[in-house]
């Protein structure tokens, strides 16, 4: 009986072999990451939508220059404040919420805050009003 392997033995292994050539690969692997060009028009395009409202806009009635409402120095000074001494605060929502927890990061639009594991992205526009934990509020 011959010799019926799946793996074929060193004579035969020569034999495929001999006008083989191996390519070399890339040290990145034999994968190639393909971009295709894009039309003009997609790719001056936006895929996003930038919201041009105020920061607390029923607190600030007077539009500036660049369609945002003028905010006074006392707001990000007073976040930075909370933040920095990790205040409890109390945030009240416009509709009616309530978030407790420490301002971990804010920006111009939203605040970030931390009640133990929990993080909740705020947007400021759905504040109606915010104060400290300890301060007697109803």
């Amino acid at each position: 009986m011959a010799n019926h392997s799946a793996v074929p033995s060193h004579d035969e292994g020569e034999e495929l072999l001999e006008g083989a050539t191996i390519p070399s690969l890339p040290p990145s692997g034999p994968r190639k990451l393909v971009r295709p060009s894009l039309p003009l028009e997609v790719r001056n395009r936006r895929s996003y939508v930038r919201r041009e409202t105020p920061l607390l806009i029923h607190q600030q009635p007077t539009p500036a220059a660049n369609g945002r409402a003028a905010s006074s120095p006392a707001e990000p000074f007073y976040l930075q404040k909370q933040m920095h001494s990790q205040t409890r605060m109390v945030f009240m929502l416009e509709d009616g919420d309530r978030i407790d927890g420490a301002i971990e990061w804010y920006d111009t639009d939203t605040i970030k805050v931390r009640n133990g594991n929990v993080r909740t992205l705020i947007y400021k526009t759905a504040i109606k009003y915010l104060y400290k934990a300890g301060d007697a509020r109803p």
